[in-house]
């Protein structure tokens, strides 16, 4: 008897007229746009400026990408470099294989280093992108749909994935996980949208809450796989990668709150204050920063009010921002 299932496409490439695109390259490409689009709708609610997500995002985004094939390389070393392989593969992105540990690991260098040019902090960036990273990923996922790849177990299931027969592979029915991680990224993105606004996340919570929740989700969906991964103890290694970086998100998010509750309510300054030299540091409050120089000023004021002739009469006090 024939069971419902989901179709496989027959092939990973969409032709544009004459020119060829792999769904995994498009999956990934789209995702990136969504993300900035709607990163940089996030930002400009929390108080930032139009543009500054697309301008952060092209530090960001090749860092996020070097790092989550070096991620998948290195975890996954025998699909390159064992007998019979080609080490040429591992440059094949294309193709298939991204860890999304460390594409957010090299892509927070990258913001860190776009943040730092437009001084801004990175914990309020990162918290207003959260959820549009999510939703990145939860497009992205479907990459794997188009190459047949990272299924789970073999299931009658109606929602199950048809897999064809090919390299590693043998034709079937099994669970979608990436169907699976691509709701859960979408309800994550939910979850985060709905705590920023009841909670005002500030400091890097709301990204911290990003992280966990999608840790959570992950350790499950991965425990379902059955392609070839390396174990510890029993365990997959990605499964481990996520309990870990659960626990430090949690414990990031406690302590944080305790050091410093809120959020910040000036989160980009603007380009006279940088030029004074007033770049906040990471995770400092713009506004402090702000605060600092206007005692300055105060003080210049005072001066000047006391009769000192050494101070410019027709010297005015620069804005705060």
């Amino acid at each position: 008897m024939d069971i419902a299932y989901i179709p496989s496409p027959s092939s990973g490439v969409i032709h544009l007229g004459p020119l060829p695109l792999r769904g995994y390259a498009f999956c990934i490409i789209l995702g990136v746009f969504v993300a900035v689009w709607y990163g940089n709708k996030r930002w400009i609610a929390r108080g930032g400026k139009a543009g500054t997500v697309a301008d952060i995002s092209v530090w960001a985004v090749p860092f996020g990408l070097v790092g989550g094939r070096l991620y998948h390389v290195i975890t996954d070393y025998q699909l390159y470099f064992s007998d019979g392989k080609n080490w040429v593969d591992a440059f094949k992105i294309w193709e298939g294989g991204l860890g999304i540990w460390g594409a957010i690991a090299f892509g927070a260098v990258g913001a860190w280093i776009g943040c730092r040019r437009r001084g801004i902090p990175l914990p309020a960036y990162a918290d207003a992108i959260a959820p549009a990273i999510v939703l990145a990923q939860a497009i992205g996922r479907w990459g794997n749909w188009f190459n047949q790849e990272l299924y789970g177990k073999a299931t009658d299931v109606p929602w199950a994935v048809k897999i064809s027969e090919g390299v590693n592979r043998e034709a079937g029915t099994y669970h979608p996980t990436f169907l699976y991680e691509s709701l859960w990224c979408v309800g994550v993105a939910l979850l985060v949208v709905w705590a920023d606004r009841r909670f005002k996340l500030g400091h890097g919570r709301a990204f911290a809450l990003y992280v966990a929740a999608y840790c959570a989700g992950r350790a499950w969906i991965e425990y379902m796989r059955v392609d070839e991964a390396h174990h510890v103890l029993g365990l997959r290694l990605n499964v481990w990668t996520a309990i870990i970086v659960f626990v430090l998100a949690v414990v990031y998010m406690v302590v944080s709150a305790r050091i410093r509750p809120g959020r910040e309510e000036i989160v980009e300054p603007d380009r006279e204050t940088l030029a004074k030299g007033a770049t906040p540091k990471d995770g400092e409050d713009a506004k402090d920063s702000d605060t600092e120089d206007g005692d300055t000023e105060d003080k210049a004021g005072t001066k000047k009010a006391d009769g000192d002739d050494s101070v410019d009469a027709d010297a005015a006090p620069a804005k705060n921002v």
